[in-house]
């Protein structure tokens, strides 16, 4: 156990204009046990709402020591850097720092996280509009006094303005932020410190605590020079699929998964190298960082292009995509028969759910993860596929949506089935709603919930119908100003040439002309009954299609003739010996 600090933190403060320059330099860097970027655009919004109104925004921590030639990254700035003799990494107010760093600079600005502006008008910060306006400054310009006078040059229509936007400016650059700087420390007494900095707020996941507990000073340098982390894992998979942001936690069962059926072992002697409690004995963490990010890949794919699933927040519980991160570990290349055989798994596990197992939702990764068994495909799947069978065929009830529950979601994947579609702009043509589409309305949610519209106010729907899945619809809104209505978006018909597309589109939500004429005759009990049984019926429909019950779970056709020849072959041999 360590001793502590030989030498006591030294007190200091830094003004945000300071902060900035050592942050946009790459002298400011981010260890690799720090947690992941964690706040969404409200928390950074009120970040600057403190700071403007002078409220105090908490203490930095930092450890002085060397930093390596590479790359630094914050949030969505990346950017080389050299080596440093004095560099500042962050123990305690990343999200803090990452929030300031990219909100304040153009390139942050192009994360819906970061995009923020300031309105002089009203006298507050607002998520960045998407055609500019006089009277909305977005904080990158409005940080820079340059920028400020340019802009007001542009707009001298609103110049009354400028003497308060100087005073904004003015809030932001010299606003003092108290900090702490520990000079003479090794790793392990970093991590000490952070996890009892962190333990005072918000309790450390099981992530976090994995990625401090397998650092090393080595990988605290190596930071930011292209090593992979849990963090950079999600990050990739929500940039390059849509599928959302899978959080840390479940990436880390993802990997630890791959490496072995026990996916609650001691995180501890994960990556020793006499550690020989996984598959994989000897890789070190980079390899399995690696291979598990591939795997990871390959079930997203899997989920959005077989299973119906486009978005991380539509997926009816996580523990399924640690299961299929193993198996495609394991098998990453299935033909079409074995696709089809794990889809009906897939949806099969989402009726049963993970509350059948022993432990709930870890006991369900645990069993359904030892079912996997390394170079026996045919095997796996018949396992996985035993492990939840039932006669119980009910779909879920429809009475309710919620969208934080494993049927409510599934009741969402039903509906995504359809192809959503919606009256582009000009309302010439109905558009899909496409997975970028609903990737960026839900950037930062936790749930989908922020896709969905009510289609009536409560005050002409019965108490008991309010909550009925035919009181939502599913409009995945981009931004305030591109939200329709329901009947903007669908159930305007002002083009008589477009009337094959219109009823097309009308199904694709689960409405019908019958439908829609109780709507405009406004009769809403009829209107909520009629269309709650179209989406039950596409519920059902949904789910006989995807879980196939009376079908027989043959393997693959051509890996049984292959098996056949195999045999043949080894009884060959055996005449030639015999």
């Amino acid at each position: 156990m360590s001793d502590g600090l030989n030498t006591r933190p030294t007190a200091s403060t830094f003004e945000v204009d300071q902060l900035m320059k050592l942050a946009w330099t790459g002298k400011i860097r981010v260890p690799h046990f720090q947690r992941g970027f964690r706040w969404g655009q409200e928390d950074v919004k009120r970040l600057f709402d403190s700071i403007v109104k002078g409220y105090p925004v908490g203490n930095l921590l930092f450890w002085v020591r060397s930093a390596p030639k590479g790359e630094v990254n914050l949030g969505n700035l990346h950017f080389p850097v050299e080596k440093m003799d004095q560099a500042l990494w962050v123990v305690d107010g990343q999200q803090r720092i990452v929030s300031l760093a990219n909100a304040l600079h153009p390139k942050g600005q192009e994360d819906p996280r970061f995009s923020l502006s300031y309105d002089l008008e009203r006298r507050q910060f607002s998520q960045s509009p998407s055609e500019e306006s006089p009277l909305v400054i977005p904080l990158p310009t409005l940080f820079d006094l340059k920028r400020i006078l340019s802009w007001f040059a542009r707009y001298p229509e609103v110049v009354e303005y400028v003497e308060y936007a100087n005073e904004i400016n003015q809030s932001l650059r010299q606003f003092q932020v108290p900090a702490y700087q520990v000079s003479d420390a090794d790793v392990s007494v970093l991590q000490d410190i952070f996890s009892r900095v962190n333990s005072y707020g918000k309790r450390l996941s099981r992530a976090e605590i994995f990625s401090g507990l397998t650092a090393t000073n080595e990988d605290t340098q190596a930071g930011y020079s292209g090593s992979l982390s849990i963090e950079l894992i999600a990050e990739k998979v929500e940039a390059e699929r849509n599928f959302g942001r899978i959080d840390d936690d479940t990436i880390l069962y993802c990997i630890l998964a791959r490496r072995g059926r026990n996916i609650a072992r001691n995180p501890r002697p994960e990556f020793d190298e006499e550690n020989k409690s996984t598959e994989f004995p000897g890789e070190s963490r980079e390899d399995a960082y690696s291979a598990g990010a591939q795997a990871i890949d390959l079930a997203v794919s899997f989920l959005q292009e077989k299973a119906g699933v486009p978005h991380f927040t539509f997926l009816p519980y996580r523990n399924l995509l640690v299961v299929l991160a193993r198996f495609f570990a394991h098998f990453p290349e299935i033909d079409e028969r074995d696709q089809q055989l794990l889809r009906r798994w897939f949806w099969r596990a989402a009726m049963v759910g993970p509350y059948i197992f022993k432990g709930s939702a870890t006991g369900a990764m645990r069993t359904l993860a030892g079912k996997i068994t390394p170079g026996d495909l045919n095997g796996s799947l018949s396992a996985l596929l035993d492990a939840v069978q039932t006669d119980v065929r009910q779909p879920p009830g429809i009475t309710r949506l919620k969208s934080n529950e494993g049927a409510g979601r599934i009741i969402l994947c039903s509906w995504w089935s359809l192809k959503p579609k919606l009256w582009n702009a000009e309302l010439t043509e109905f558009d899909e709603i496409t997975p970028e589409r609903l990737a960026t309305c839900l950037v930062d949610r936790a749930t989908a919930s922020f896709a969905l519209e009510t289609v009536l106010p409560n005050r002409v729907v019965p108490v008991a119908q309010r909550p009925w899945a035919a009181n939502r619809i599913l409009l995945a809104p981009i931004d305030d100003e591109e939200n329709g209505t329901l009947d903007d978006l669908i159930l305007r018909f002002p083009r008589p040439d477009k009337e094959e597309a219109w009823q097309d589109a009308l199904v694709s939500h689960n409405l019908s002309s019958q439908v829609r004429g109780a709507y405009e005759a406004r009769d809403f009990k009829h209107f909520i009954q009629t269309r709650q049984e179209l989406i039950g019926q596409n519920l059902r429909n949904f789910l006989d299609r995807m879980c196939e019950w009376d079908l027989e779970n043959t393997p693959s056709l051509n890996r049984l003739i292959l098996e056949d020849e195999l045999a043949e072959d080894e009884e060959d041999r055996e005449d030639v010996l015999f």
